[in-house]
């Protein structure tokens, strides 16, 4: 078995700060208290959110979301930043980040767990609890102790400020259809290579995505991932939907929230990630759960002649078979080592 890679030690060891980190937030406050500060505001995302209102109030509620929600949010954005990294020049990492609606800082930690290194970073939200329990857990990391964490509106009058890299991840959800337009916008503005959108993994979701999307190649950016081209996507419209799904390990407020007693959730998102560079996108891309059956894996793959397809993989094709066999969700296909 290959040895990890020391970047890979890096982000594993970003991801174990983290963990290490939200789990002292809930340190004295009452279990119920916890679980009934989640399932309200749970209630509140899904209903229809101001713009102008911030949902998280205080630090109880910061705290309890954060220990609930950033774990999934913090590998929701690795996976779409590593598809990024993938598709990037060999060597090549962002400079500089602006996170919009960062709230905690999960896309920052994100960042940090996927290129090493320090870089300035802004992280802007309109909730100063969130922000200030963020700058509270990046104490923790000393990779992430100088980022700034700034009050900011996040609609309309959005001003950023120019970074290699800006990420804009769960937060189109809550804004109106006027003020999405204006946030993607600002950040294909303020980018100097890279825009990362990331929403949750709903028709809904998807569709924020899309827009998004639509709107950055307007701008004369070109799609590194999930997408093996920068044409049209091949979904029709209202038929399905384009989503990932990353691992998270479930806490225990997780289990009093939901409760059962799996150990992992499967957190399902929407992304693109989109850059002014020349990127080196997947040859395709799988899209759906690989299907194992004896002999075969069937694999559903976006191509880039605009078409989603299902390829059949077997065991006469050697090492492209036990690669399928080995293949995930989201993978760019085929791997290099097999091809």
């Amino acid at each position: 078995m290959n040895a990890p890679t020391p970047q890979a030690t890096a982000a594993a060891s970003t991801a174990e700060t983290l963990r290490a980190a939200l789990a002292g937030l809930l340190d004295g406050l009452p279990p119920r208290q916890a679980t009934q500060a989640v399932e309200r505001l749970i209630a509140n995302y899904r209903g229809r959110t101001p713009t102008d209102a911030p949902i998280l109030r205080d630090r109880a509620d910061v705290a309890a979301y954060a220990a609930y929600r950033m774990p999934a949010t913090f590998e929701a954005v690795r996976g779409a930043l590593g598809a990024l990294a993938d598709a990037a020049p060999e060597g090549w990492a962002p400079g500089s980040h602006v996170d919009v609606g960062g709230g905690t800082g999960a896309a920052t930690w994100a960042v940090a767990a996927t290129w090493a290194g320090e870089r300035p970073v802004t992280v802007l939200d309109w909730a100063e609890p969130a922000l200030a329990l963020g700058r509270e857990l990046a104490g923790a990391a000393p990779q992430l102790r100088g980022v700034r964490w700034q009050r900011s509106r996040i609609g309309s009058a959005l001003a950023i400020e120019s970074a290699d890299l800006v990420t804009v991840s769960y937060v189109l959800g809550e804004l109106t259809e006027a003020d999405r337009r204006s946030v993607v916008d600002a950040a294909a503005d303020a980018a100097e290579q890279a825009v990362v959108v990331i929403e949750p993994g709903t028709p809904d979701g998807y569709r924020r995505v899309i827009e998004a999307r639509d709107r950055l190649i307007a701008a004369g950016y070109r799609i590194a991932a999930p997408c093996p081209h920068s044409a049209a996507c091949p979904i029709e419209p209202g038929t399905d939907w384009c989503h990932f799904s990353a691992r998270v390990s479930r806490s225990s407020l997780h289990r009093q929230v939901k409760g059962g007693s799996l150990a992992y959730e499967d957190e399902k998102f929407s992304y693109v990630a989109a850059v002014r560079f020349g990127p080196d996108p997947a040859p395709t891309r799988i899209v759906r759960r690989p299907q194992i059956r004896k002999g075969q894996v069937l694999l559903d793959l976006c191509e880039p002649d605009e078409a989603l397809r299902r390829r059949t993989v077997t065991k006469r094709h050697g090492p492209l078979y036990r690669a399928a066999r080995d293949a995930d969700w989201g993978d760019a296909w085929p791997p290099p080592s097999a091809e």
